[in-house]
């Protein structure tokens, strides 16, 4: 045993050591490749808007430098005298010339000239234009001989957008420029993406679309809508060309450049689309690793199967020890307190005073794990005792106890033969025997009580002292004391009792006790009156618990919040809320118990209780003694339950 024992504990270091190194390396390497990938993507990401940028900047750039070779030649034939009949046939063949060898959407060179407007186009402006009031004007004014990109606007007729290069000429008074419709932009825009992810759009500084990927939000402006206006905020404020922002509750990444540091050109992705492969790769990579894990591990198992057939023997005997430590699991929670409603949790202390004893008595891990699960199962023949006798709060009579005294003997049956260490057995029967022969239900003395019967006699004794009786509270700790050790030699093996008063001494804080206070507060949530007085009417017997009701989910949060509940019967259905929904609502901030009262007994409201994972639920119309045991086992059964615990 002890040979195997170091086997599969090397075995499981060494899978160990394999495991953390495998998942270092992984780690490392799957982090030096995401980090470097997720930067090299946003590099391309950023080279790509640079191209397109560079693109949309060489477009706009031609008509900035036909219009600088007008204004020169323009402004040369008016020092030259040249009457603005003259400057119009220039310009008409300058428009002319310019859309058949450039672009078609530059529409036209036009101006304020010697006073009077004059259009390359043909365009005939209508009574009362006045050109000097105009966008276009004012901005080449202001401007003082310099080229001027005036602001993107939407036509009224065309819906197409709109950018104006204007330049004051040599005279301080006349104005030409040059109208540019962005549909070669536009066609720019609608190809960046990145590697087909992602869309891209170009924004004034006022949050007008000037072009888009979506040809439909063309004119539209950002700012001014919700959704985007977070976007855009982000754009005019970031120094970064590139950032993560949540859009539409989507993480993203944002590039963004300035071209001629007018203009925001931006390309949106979404995270998930733009590192897909990326991520596929790196899921690959670690299935890949696990499956090189799993074929160590299964060859370190191959390696050490030859060890486990040559130990079949002792193998036999731990599938036995397991079936044990189950059958005691199974036992503990359908038998051990069930139906002793004032001592829940006895057992279980008495077999960790048990486990404490025999540990100071320097008891081997084999031993204690013995008398712990004998101090678990010591009081399970209480099954065969009738309830009303042992919740009978008042003296018993003589027939009665001596149904209390089968116990000892039931239990000993019960658990005879559930394993081939008959000291489990032992513990149940003989842990009512006294040292000096007084005790039940043989009478025997001394050490012929078996000792592990004599440590649960004394541990057993300590937490009948020490916990809350239905007819008086805990012991102080002194008296406790005080009742050990009168007890040795008569009622306790004399070295056990000492080793317990030892104990005592130890306990400066008295911890060793039941804890707390076992009233628990219950909360009904049902919109019906009726029916929470029907709960209340079910539950009023029941001893140790206080009562309170809400009518609506949002006034049981609030007592939730206010007192302190160990179990909420909620009805399905509420006037503000589905009982589900305020049940998640509870869970998220509070661990409390809940059974759901419903009438609804369709597929779909169980199958929804066993998702959620809801304690219990009952039927309507209720059952009295459904419901109260439900309340019981809720309320009890964690103070029963099994704690993990070190034997060694």
């Amino acid at each position: 045993m002890k040979l195997k024992s170091k086997v599969i504990r090397h075995f499981v270091a060494t899978i160990i050591i394999i495991f953390v190194l495998q998942a270092i390396m992984l780690v490392y390497v799957l982090g030096y490749f995401y980090k470097n990938s997720v930067s090299n993507i946003k590099d391309l990401g950023l080279s790509n808007m640079k191209s397109q940028t560079s693109m949309i900047e060489n477009y706009l750039n031609k008509g900035c430098n036909i219009l600088w070779f007008a204004a020169e030649s323009v402004d040369y034939m008016m020092s030259d005298g040249d009457s603005n009949e003259k400057i119009l046939d220039y310009l008409i063949g300058e428009t002319a010339q310019m859309q058949s060898q450039f672009d078609e959407n530059f529409t036209g060179i036009y101006g304020y000239l010697n006073g009077e407007y004059i259009d390359g186009s043909g365009w005939i402006p209508p009574e009362g234009y006045d050109p000097k009031s105009r966008n276009w004007y004012i901005d080449a004014i202001e401007g003082k001989g310099r080229m001027i990109l005036s602001e993107p606007y939407v036509d009224a007729q065309t819906g197409s957008v709109i950018i104006s290069y204007s330049q004051m000429l040599s005279d301080g008074e006349s104005v030409i420029s040059l109208d540019i419709i962005l549909n070669e932009v536009q066609s720019i825009i609608e190809e960046m993406t990145m590697g087909d992810v992602g869309y891209g759009f170009i924004a004034n500084g006022e949050g007008l679309i000037v072009a888009h990927s979506n040809v439909s939000d063309v004119g539209k402006n950002y700012l001014e809508m919700d959704e985007w206006n977070d976007l855009m905020n982000r754009v005019y404020e970031e120094k970064s060309e590139e950032f993560e922002i949540s859009i539409d509750g989507e993480k993203c990444t944002v590039f963004t450049d300035r071209p001629g540091g007018t203009w925001y050109v931006v390309i949106v992705a979404n995270n998930e689309q733009l590192y897909h492969r990326l991520h596929v790769k790196i899921i690959a990579a670690i299935l890949a690793s696990i499956a090189i894990y799993a074929f160590i591990v299964l060859f370190c198992i191959i390696s050490i199967s030859q060890i486990a057939k040559a130990e079949a023997s002792e193998e036999g005997s731990m599938a036995r020890l397991r079936q044990m430590n189950l059958s005691i699991i199974r036992s503990l929670a359908s038998t051990i307190d069930a139906k002793d409603r004032y001592t829940s949790g006895h057992s279980q202390r008495v077999a960790d005073y048990s486990l404490r004893i025999a540990q100071r008595m320097g008891k081997s891990e084999e031993d204690c794990r013995i008398i712990y699960y004998s101090g678990l199962l010591h009081d399970v023949g209480k099954i065969r005792v009738p309830e009303e006798i042992i919740n009978k709060p008042g003296k018993l009579t003589e027939g009665e106890f001596d149904s209390i005294r089968i116990h000892a003997v039931s239990g000993y049956h019960i658990l005879h033969g559930i394993h081939d260490d008959e000291r489990i057995g032992y513990g149940a029967k003989y842990h009512h025997e006294r040292y000096d022969g007084a005790g039940y239900p043989n009478g025997i003395s001394g050490t012929n009580i078996p000792e592990v019967a004599r440590i649960i006699a004394v541990a057993d004794a300590y937490d009948a002292m020490t916990s809350d009786r239905s007819y008086r509270k805990a012991i102080p700790q002194d008296v406790v004391r005080k009742e050990i050790l009168q007890g040795k030699g008569s009622q306790f093996d004399p070295e056990i009792a000492d080793v317990m008063l030892g104990i005592i001494d130890e306990d400066k804080n008295y911890e060793l006790k039941q804890k707390g206070d076992r009233v628990s507060n219950i909360l009904i949530v049902d919109d019906d009156p009726l029916m929470i007085q029907i709960v209340r009417h079910i539950l009023k017997d029941m001893e140790d618990i206080r009562i309170f009701d809400a009518q609506s989910g949002k006034s049981a949060l609030t007592l939730i919040n206010d007192i302190d509940i160990s179990l909420i019967l909620l009805d399905l259905k509420l006037p503000d809320t589905d009982g589900f929904e305020l049940y998640e609502k509870i869970r998220k901030d509070k661990d409390i118990s809940v059974i759901l009262m419903t009438g609804d007994k369709s597929a779909e409201t169980i199958r929804r209780i066993d998702e959620l994972n809801i304690d219990d639920y009952v039927t309507k119309p209720l059952n009295e003694a459904i419901t109260r045991e439900a309340v019981h086992g809720i309320l009890h059964g964690s103070e029963a339950a099994i704690r993990p615990v070190d034997i060694g």
